[in-house]
């Protein structure tokens, strides 16, 4: 638990409680909305956590340039209300209503990826107050500068370990004028993710594309009282100029998942149906949950080149099937990612070892595929263990470069980079 709380609203009021905090050696964990699942806002050696929700104001919105500078707290479906009169969106998904600086400090992702990006791609540049209380600019609103390091990319994903960010100028796009969605069934995860493949190699410009699989569907159709066959299953959303172009584009994908087995094409158009056809998705957590009632979630967040993905998924599911813990997947399979979601009685030691088992054989398997441990949840405290494996000699680097910025290790302690120092407050 924080010794305290504090709500600054301005740069100048994060500069002064860093300052403060760094002459006192006292701990700073930034807090944005909660949302994070790997332990980020935890104040595990007290101190001071800081609110970001005050610094929620939309700073700029530029239309011809396509960008705009929020502070750190705005949150998502803020930024998207107040986008809505402009023409333009910000497509950043993570499904959460996360605050724009914490996806930015965890490097987020969504469902919407696999077309415009992650957060790495979507920050043009911030305003960091660093651990001894400068403030720093990085980056700018030019779309290529060959100037100086990248520190923008450095800061995107560091988790508050390196230094608070207070603002961000970020990248948007047109909003789309028609948007439709589509399902498709497969036999076989194979079959679906070699459809997924033909469809990126072909250049369709594809929103999402999800994939459940056959225990997942199960499961949402108990919990949603849906129809579904329970067989692995892509859900696709199509965005372009109009309805003519987004029918297109899911006649061309409806071909080749026909080629690779795909059944049971259904297409939607209108807002209602297509609500409808993503109710599955959108219900997975909790359909996953109520598998055992009193559960809570246990979710894994492997990402691996897309021509391992199948293989990856296979091999997973293979040691869940001789588990006792049922575990059914989501999938944002166009760039390689997938979620386990095991419901676990957290009161039940043998339910945490064996999805603590499961979990780390999953992150070996996906980091000897040329894979990663998180690709969207981040580090936080509970894949710290995994980095040297997945990183090697690159996590020394790692830590020179936080012992640089945060010499004092006040800066999010205890997260990503493996604590060195004891605190007394």
């Amino acid at each position: 638990m924080p010794d305290a709380v504090v709500f600054p609203e301005t740069n100048e009021n994060v500069q002064a409680i860093v300052r403060a905090c760094a002459k006192h050696g006292c701990p700073i964990v930034p807090f944005g909305a909660g949302s994070s699942l790997e332990g980020h806002v935890n104040a595990i050696h007290g101190g001071v956590s800081m609110d970001m929700s005050r610094m929620n104001r939309v700073l700029r919105v530029s239309a011809d340039d396509l960008d705009a500078t929020v502070q750190a707290g705005v949150t998502r479906k803020q930024f998207d209300k107040h986008l809505q009169s402009t023409g333009l969106v910000f497509h950043l998904d993570p499904g959460a209503d996360a605050t724009l600086g914490g996806m930015a400090a965890t490097r987020a992702s969504g469902t919407t990826a696999v077309r415009y990006g992650t957060m790495r791609d979507a920050v043009l540049g911030l305003t960091v107050v660093v651990a001894d209380g400068r403030i720093i600019t990085t980056g700018g609103r030019a779309r290529k500068s060959s100037s100086g390091y990248d520190l923008t990319k450095l800061f995107v994903g560091s988790e508050g370990t390196l230094g608070v960010i207070t603002e961000l100028t970020l990248r948007l796009h047109g909003r789309p004028e028609a948007l439709a969605a589509a399902t498709c069934q497969f036999d076989s995860i194979e079959s679906a993710v070699r459809a997924v493949i033909t469809t990126i190699q072909l250049g369709i410009p594809v929103a999402r594309i999800e994939l459940l699989d056959e225990v997942q569907m199960d499961a949402v159709n108990r919990f949603s009282h849906l129809g579904y066959a329970p067989l692995p299953t892509l859900f696709f959303e199509f965005h372009g100029l109009s309805d003519r172009d987004v029918t297109e584009q899911a006649e061309v994908v409806a071909d080749i998942a026909a080629e690779h087995g795909g059944r049971s094409f259904e297409r939607a158009l209108t807002p209602e149906a297509r609500a409808q056809l993503w109710q599955a998705r959108h219900d997975a957590y909790y359909a996953a949950l109520a598998l055992r009632p009193g559960s809570r979630g246990w979710t894994t967040d492997a990402c691996v080149p897309i021509s391992r993905l199948a293989e990856c998924i296979v091999e997973t599911k293979q040691d869940i099937s001789a588990s006792h813990l049922p575990g059914p997947l989501v999938g944002h399979v166009g760039d390689g990612n997938f979620h386990i979601i095991f419901p676990v009685n957290p009161d039940d030691p043998r339910d945490i070892a064996e999805a603590e088992r499961l979990s780390a054989r999953l992150v070996e398997r996906a980091i000897s595929m040329g894979g990663t441990c998180t690709g969207e949840h981040g580090v936080g405290m509970g894949k710290m263990k995994f980095l040297e494996r997945e990183h090697g000699e690159a996590l020394n680097v790692m830590r020179a470069i936080k012992r640089t910025l945060d010499p004092d290790n006040i800066m999010n302690p205890g997260k990503m980079i493996a604590p060195t120092m004891n605190y007394e407050l």
